[in-house]
């Protein structure tokens, strides 16, 4: 896709469609009353027939006659006062949404006053519409299904219009997005993949295939190298399925060097290709949304490449362990104890609790390897969905200041997380009479246990980011399709290139 960034007025830009965003209920006064007028009029008619409504992500296309566009559309964004990063974000998808099924080759967005509602203005807005387009075209229907007609549009070009602005900040900003959403979209495609099409080693192929197109180093390990590791939670999940499992290392820049704020930081994803809950076996309902279960591997995946194009050589580190979690006659059984890599014994309460297991031992590798700061992503609880629902993502952190870094990072993408606390009472549920503890407590508290146990394994700064209930949707919304959100990819880019030099 092609990306134009010009200063002209909205109706002297040729496309196929030109969107406009406008905030609070419509008001056709200065610049939107003039493209008003070129247009005839259709757009104070849309708004007097209830077409053009205030109810944020809503869209409306008319004809663009009198103007050089083809077609007009109108996307509102919501009441003034609550315009987020996010929000304008989504507007860019939904713009893109609403085209699904049509033939447009050339877009036209009009930043209008969006920019004026953000720290940063048009540079900003134009960053964050350009990755909302580009995470807009997203559709998972594609990947299995042939000749699938109602997909968002492949663009040619995308135009941005910011009369006023400067076009060359602009423009950089706009590119920045645009590699931004490729990223989301590249986590996304792999996180929707079915569970016999993307298996341990296929996830360690196609990093594999990523490192070798963005400069990355990697390193593969299979389990006679994490058994000499001592990493016997992660292989204690793996045991029960005909596919090994990998731990998959890909690093950028040099061995050991810091970037600018002397951190050596490491991004962490779960990676369950499929989980069964192993012995501990779930219900079937919904069970086949399990192929999700990677979506904090194909996260860090994404997150590195991205880094990598975005600031090439920057130092990072990203480990995805990956397995499935079947039943078999190799399974992990409730009662066993498992070694983790850091020395201390597991009782393995529940093999549903599987996800802190393999993260725990990546933890403890991450800091092996040189971590000095640790950001870890995973569908881990249903509680978490059950608390906080699919648009906002638990996250629990120390030091504070190490969270409110990663908050920080989230704020700039568009990102919501609330944090949670380390309630020291809850530990002691993890007691264990056979081993240094459990892997699973009592259910009630069972979020704040699953982070209490994961702090076991971190010497550093660590943020847990708990995605499970935001991971993928259910349901189609207006700025995105059901299946994955590629959530946290924003976060860790951004919290990753704040080391940049």
């Amino acid at each position: 896709m092609q990306l134009r960034v010009v200063g002209d007025q909205p109706w002297d830009v040729p496309a196929d469609v030109l969107a406009v965003p406008f905030i609070g209920e419509p008001r056709f006064e200065g610049a939107l009353a003039e493209l008003d007028k070129r247009a005839g009029g259709e757009l104070a008619s849309l708004a007097a027939f209830g077409e053009m409504k205030a109810e944020r992500y809503g869209t409306a296309l008319t004809a663009g006659s009198g103007l050089r566009a083809g077609r007009v559309m109108v996307v509102a964004a919501g009441a003034a006062d609550s315009i987020t990063r996010q929000v304008v974000l989504r507007v860019g998808s939904a713009i893109e949404r609403r085209l699904a099924g049509r033939s447009v080759s050339v877009l036209a967005v009009w930043l209008g006053d969006l920019g004026d509602r953000l720290d940063g203005g048009a540079v900003a807005a134009a960053e964050l519409l350009a990755r909302g387009i580009v995470e807009g075209e997203f559709e998972p229907a594609t990947i299995y299904r042939r000749g699938y007609k109602n997909a968002p549009p492949v663009l040619d070009e995308l135009v941005l219009i910011a009369p006023g602005a400067d076009l060359s900040a602009v423009k950089a900003a706009a590119e920045r997005g645009i590699v931004i959403g490729e990223g989301s979209n590249l986590a996304r495609r792999l996180d929707n993949r079915s569970a016999n099409d993307v298996t341990p080693e296929v996830l360690a192929g196609e990093a594999r295939a990523l490192a070798e197109r963005y400069g990355l180093a990697i390193d593969v390990l299979e389990p006679a190298r994490a058994a000499e590791l001592g990493m016997g939670m992660f292989l204690a999940v793996g045991s029960g399925s005909d596919n090994p499992p990998r731990m998959i290392v890909l690093r950028s820049g040099e061995e050991g060097a810091s970037d600018s704020l002397a951190r050596r930081l490491a991004l962490i994803g779960k990676g369950v290709c499929f989980d069964s809950g192993g012995i501990s076996i779930k219900p079937a309902d919904r069970m086949e949304e399990m192929k999700m279960d990677k979506t904090g591997a194909c996260t860090v995946i994404a997150a590195i490449t991205t880094v990598a194009r975005l600031a090439p050589g920057m130092p990072l580190l990203a480990i995805a362990p990956a397995v499935e979690n079947m039943p078999g006659p190799h399974s992990a059984r409730p009662g066993d104890v498992v070694k983790a890599m850091n020395g201390k014994t597991v009782d393995i309460i529940n093999t549903d609790a599987e996800g802190r297991l393999i993260l725990g031992d990546a933890m403890c590798y991450a800091e092996k390897l040189g971590a000095t700061h640790l950001v870890d992503v995973a569908t881990l609880t249903g509680a978490v969905a059950r608390a906080l629902g699919d648009q906002m993502t638990g996250a629990f952190g120390t030091p504070q200041s190490w969270y409110d870094a990663v908050a920080a990072a989230g704020e700039r993408a568009g990102e919501q997380y609330w944090q949670l606390p380390f309630i020291e009472e809850y530990r002691k549920d993890l007691d264990s009479w056979y081993a240094d503890f459990t892997n699973s407590g009592t259910v009630e508290g069972g979020l704040i246990k699953s982070a209490l146990f994961l702090r076991e394994f971190a010497t550093v700064p660590w943020v847990h980011l708990d995605i499970a209930g935001t991971a993928y949707f259910r349901k189609k919304k207006a700025y995105a399709p059901a299946g994955a959100t590629g959530v946290a990819h924003a976060t860790l880019v951004e919290l990753a290139l704040a080391g940049a030099r």
